[in-house]
């Protein structure tokens, strides 16, 4: 799992991933180094493992994520590999995170009523990698899409979405895509920013949250919808995403009718939301995403092959000399050294 140029909280997620593998016995995947090499990588999985749904949670998840593969809009841009093998993509988190939802709406509509501020709607459908018209002109004119986006009507009849972007190890750092004159149409006639033109919003860390706002609100400016939410979903853990969020927050103006709300949640209070009414897909969403209390427990238990110091042993007492000049011998058996790792301490 050591990969030298990952973040601090990315080097953290691949151990947890890495652990998660080991506990399910899944064997240990690989990929091709920039020299060419192939190397084995802990945070993947071999590709029979991904062909056998081991990057998923549940069977039924792994079929859901196999059907919207299949079945993804044109132009969507999945990557059938890395959604099968990559234990550290935000890909396959999304799936598990919310794949249960589709089959159960009105569970669905619950969690957005705790979650969302002024939610009131009733979830119709649940799409994954959803645009509504990729290189539409009306809209943003790229290949901006959201990870999941759920459908709803409210009780006036309103209909609404809910888009996701749903980020795990990434740092926001990634590299940024052509940014096109649309933008700064949209951008001008959103109503959105305190300063349409700033140049913060045009570079890393909050050029795709921008992206991603002016699509939602260019489908509700177009009739597609009445009103919308733009939703992160990211671990508490990872800085990288909570402070871009933070700053992003700082360019926006305050909610009206009419415009997309963005709304920042961390990974660990959607999980708890779903524990109310299913415990048990909570737990294991916690399990393999959040319970960084496992790689806690490595370090302490490898603290001496990182490079702590053994401790000094006790020095013995002197003997008398007439044992000493007669010593007894006795071949005393090692001491068995346990493996067992040491239980983490549960959160607060």
């Amino acid at each position: 799992v050591h990969e030298p140029l990952d973040t601090r909280f990315r080097s953290a997620a691949r151990l947890l991933q890495a652990l998660w593998r080991e506990d399910r016995d899944l064997p240990i995947g690989s990929y091709v180094n920039e020299g060419g090499k192939r190397r084995k990588l802990g945070s993947r999985i071999s590709e029979a493992a991904g062909r056998g749904g081991g990057n998923f949670l549940t069977p039924e998840i792994a079929h859901i994520a196999r059907r919207e593969t299949a079945y993804r809009e044109i132009g969507a841009l999945i990557d059938a590999e890395r959604l099968a093998t990559n234990l550290l993509s935000s890909m396959p988190l999304t799936f598990n995170l919310l794949a249960p939802w589709g089959h159960a709406l009105e569970r669905a509509s619950s969690y957005l009523i705790e979650l969302l501020p002024a939610f009131t709607g009733t979830a119709r459908q649940l799409l994954f990698e959803h645009s509504p018209g990729r290189g539409n002109p009306k809209y943003t004119g790229d290949y901006t899409a959201f990870d999941a986006l759920t459908r709803y009507t409210d009780f006036q009849g309103r209909n609404g979405f809910v888009a996701f972007e749903i980020k795990y190890s990434e740092s926001m750092r990634e590299p940024m895509p052509e940014l096109k004159p649309r933008y700064d149409e949209l951008s001008e006639a959103s109503g959105l920013f305190t300063d349409p033109a700033a140049a913060a919003l045009r570079t890393n860390p909050l050029q795709q949250l921008w992206r991603e706002h002016l699509l939602a609100q260019s489908m509700i400016d177009t009739g597609l919808y009445d009103e919308g939410y733009l939703v992160t979903i990211a671990p508490a853990l990872n800085h990288h995403v909570q402070d871009a969020a933070e700053a992003y927050l700082s360019h926006l103006r305050e909610p009206e009718d009419g415009k997309v709300r963005f709304v920042t949640l961390t990974l660990e209070d959607v999980i708890e939301v779903i524990r109310l009414s299913d415990p048990e897909h909570a737990e294991a969403l916690h399990r393999r995403y959040c319970d960084f209390w496992l790689v806690d427990g490595e370090l302490e238990l490898n603290a001496r092959p990182i490079g702590l110091p053994a401790k000094r042993p006790a020095r013995k007492p002197a003997q008398p000399l007439e044992e000493a000049a007669n010593p007894v011998l006795v071949e005393t058996p090692p001491k068995r050294v346990s493996r067992a790792k040491p239980k983490a301490p549960a959160p607060d």
